[in-house]
C-alpha cells in the first residue's frame, strides 16, 4: 500500500503544486492578500493530500504557535515541515537555503512572499543581510521561521546547530520557542508510510542568554521526538 499511495501522491502533489505557484504569480500583481491566500493553501494542500492519499495525519503538541513577535526554531526532517510552514503559521517569514529559490516559478513566489534566502558561505555578509530582512519583516508582526541544523538530518540525528543561530538570537532580541518535528520516518523516503507527523512546540527560550545555554536549550527541546 504504501508503494501504490506513493505513486499516487507524487503526480497528484506536485502537478498541483505547479498550478498553485502559477496561480500565485498570476495572483500577485492584482492583489497581494490573493497571493498570500493561495500559498496557504499550497501548504494545506500538501496536508490534504498526505491525509487522504498516504494517510499521514498531523499532530500539535505543546500549545502551538505563540502570540507576539518570535524566532520559531524549527527541526528539519524532510521537505513536509518546509511546504507546512504557511500552513502551521500566520504568514510565516522562512530562511531557506539560496539554492531553493533557482527552481523556477517558485523561487520568484518564495521572494514575493518573505522567503529569505540564507547564503552559507558568505559569512557574515549574508549574516548581516539576514538580520537586515528578519527586523523589517518582524516590525511588521510576522513571525520568523528558521531550520537551524542548516539542512535535513535523519531521524534520531541531532547535529549542533549553525552559527547562523546564534548571531540571530543575539541580534534579533527575540524569544525563540524550539519545535520538534518527527516528520523523517514517514515522509522523507521513497515510499512515504502512513502514520502521524508530531509538532512539539517547547518552551520559548528568552533573549539574552548565554550563547551556549540558548542553544543547548533550543538543540534539547528540538530533538524531544528523536527517540
Amino acid at each position: 500500500m504504501a508503494v501504490l499511495r506513493s505513486l499516487l501522491f507524487y503526480p497528484v502533489f506536485y502537478l498541483g503544486s505547479l498550478l498553485y505557484t502559477a496561480a500565485s504569480l498570476l495572483a500577485l500583481p492584482f492583489s497581494v492578500p490573493l497571493f498570500r491566500r493561495i500559498v496557504r493553501g499550497w501548504a494545506r494542500y500538501q496536508r490534504f493530500c498526505l491525509r487522504w492519499i498516504v494517510g499521514i495525519r498531523i499532530r500539535v503538541e505543546g500549545g502551538g504557535p505563540v502570540a507576539g513577535p518570535v524566532l520559531y526554531a524549527v527541526k528539519h526532517e524532510s521537505f513536509f515541515e518546509a511546504i507546512d510552514m504557511p500552513a502551521m503559521f500566520d504568514l510565516p517569514v522562512v530562511f531557506a537555503k539560496e539554492e531553493l529559490f533557482r527552481i523556477p516559478l517558485w523561487g520568484a513566489a518564495a521572494r514575493a512572499y518573505g522567503i529569505v534566502p540564507v547564503e552559507r558561505d558568505q559569512g557574515a555578509r549574508a549574516l548581516r543581510s539576514m538580520i537586515a530582512s528578519a527586523r523589517a519583516y518582524s516590525e511588521t508582526g510576522r513571525p520568523l521561521v528558521i531550520f537551524p541544523e542548516g539542512t535535513r538530518v535523519p531521524h534520531r540525528h541531532s547535529p549542533p546547530l549553525q552559527a547562523g543561530f546564534a548571531g540571530l538570537y543575539k541580534l534579533l532580541g527575540l524569544p525563540v520557542v524550539p519545535v520538534a518535528v518527527n516528520s523523517g520516518p514517514l515522509y522523507h523516503r521513497r515510499w512515504k508510510r502512513s502514520g502521524v507527523v508530531t509538532y512539539r512546540f517547547g518552551e520559548p527560550v528568552p533573549p539574552g542568554l548565554p550563547r551556549e545555554e540558548a542553544e543547548a536549550r533550543v538543540l534539547a527541546a528540538m530533538n524531544a521526538l528523536n527517540r
